[in-house]
């Protein structure tokens, strides 16, 4: 970043502080400061091109390049991220793929090896075609039981998912990035099922945290968005390149609309994982249910790990319904629930992941993302479903 890029941005409410609480980061964060009559949270700024007359300095030259509604939201994330640490830098991108994307397609060159999760999210096996077109080896190991550790010999690059989607293990990262980084290898986490609020991979160890800004940080089921928060000046370089040559830019408007949701953030994030908990302990006891996974519960396979590196557990709950057909009525009947394929937003939503074909789960299994509703309504409903779908 060139230095009047960093001074325009240094003028911001001061909400990254360690002493301040996650509420208070998530509603201040990224907030210019104050300017009389002016909105305390500017609208988005749309434009291709500035006024740039002489020589191009300045932090805003060329829309692909940056954008001031960017500037806002990558610093309220870094904040959330890393709170009270300057040595970090935030880039925000038009999904969550384009931000996994940048990562790996930035740091990896034909030759390299990447190890990827075996149970990760089912756009990964598209990922690792690209990768091996372009000559890097791909090795892959389950989440649990840090089964990576196993396969990071050699490796340029490690990448986590924990906890995993759909099937919400976890592994233990401060061990797994030890492990690479005496091996030379970069640590990037997804973290999108913890947000910031649950985990802080960084501070876990890790090089990268990215994750999809379209689930929980955003939480309203109406933005795309991705982002990517590192501690390496010359390795965020490249991934600022990357972003500059695809163009996997975001929208002046869902960047601000971003913004705008992560005031909120820990409001929700509260709320949708205590609902989640009291979710997965009422569908403990139920004899359909098998294969239930939730890392809040104190007796997850998950959970002794979690409790060890992360603040809360998330708002997706994971189980299996003996059939398909099961599956399908028992979505069909639910009331309160939208069977969609996202998760973390306000409004619950559930579905069968099976039906995608890309992930290798039981015909029956679910996956529930549980939304701001009172916990005692979502819950009567779930019961409801599962009695009606019994028949």
């Amino acid at each position: 970043m060139n230095d009047s890029a960093a001074d325009d941005r240094s003028g911001s409410v001061d909400s990254g502080s360690p002493g301040a609480g996650e509420g208070t980061r998530a509603v201040r964060a990224g907030l210019p400061e104050a300017v009389k009559h002016e909105p305390t949270l500017p609208g988005p700024v749309f434009a291709a091109h500035y006024h740039l007359p002489g020589e191009p300095t300045g932090p805003y030259a060329y829309g692909r390049d940056e954008n001031p509604t960017w500037t806002h939201l990558e610093r309220a994330i870094g904040e959330l991220e890393a709170p009270g640490r300057d040595d970090v830098e935030t880039l925000v991108f038009a999904s969550g793929m384009a931000a996994v994307s940048s990562v790996l397609f930035s740091q990896l060159c034909a030759g390299d090896a990447v190890v990827l999760p075996g149970d990760g999210y089912q756009a990964l096996p598209l990922v690792r075609s690209q990768l091996e077109a372009y000559g890097i080896e791909v090795r892959t190991a389950p989440t649990g039981d840090d089964a990576q550790l196993g396969v990071l010999d050699g490796a340029r690059l490690l990448w986590i998912e924990s906890p995993s989607n759909p099937g919400l293990d976890v592994c233990d990262i401060r061990r797994l990035v030890g492990a690479a980084h005496a091996r030379g290898a970069l640590v990037a986490v997804d973290n999108t099922l913890a947000t910031p609020l649950g985990q802080r991979p960084l501070e876990l160890g890790a090089d990268f945290s990215v994750a999809s800004g379209t689930k929980q940080l955003t939480g309203h089921g109406d933005v795309l968005l991705g982002y990517v928060t590192g501690r390496a000046p010359e390795t965020m370089a490249a991934v600022r390149r990357w972003r500059k040559i695809v163009g996997a830019i975001p929208g002046p408007m869902e960047a601000w609309l971003a913004h705008r949701s992560i005031a909120t953030l820990q409001l929700r994030v509260d709320r949708q994982n205590s609902t989640a908990l009291a979710l997965a302990e009422v569908l403990r006891e139920q004899p359909e249910v098998t294969g239930l996974r939730y890392p809040g519960l104190h007796d997850d396979p998950a959970h002794k790990v979690a409790s060890q590196q992360m603040r809360r557990y998330g708002c997706v709950v994971s189980f299996t319904l003996p059939t398909r057909a099961r599956a399908e009525r028992f979505l069909e009947a639910l009331r309160l629930v939208d069977d969609a394929t996202s998760f973390g937003g306000v409004r619950s939503t559930a579905e069968r992941r099976r039906r995608w074909g890309g992930d290798a789960v039981p015909e029956g299994f679910i996956r529930f993302s549980v939304g701001a509703e009172d916990p005692e309504d979502l819950v009567a409903d779930v019961l409801r479903a599962l009695e009606e779908s019994a028949g």
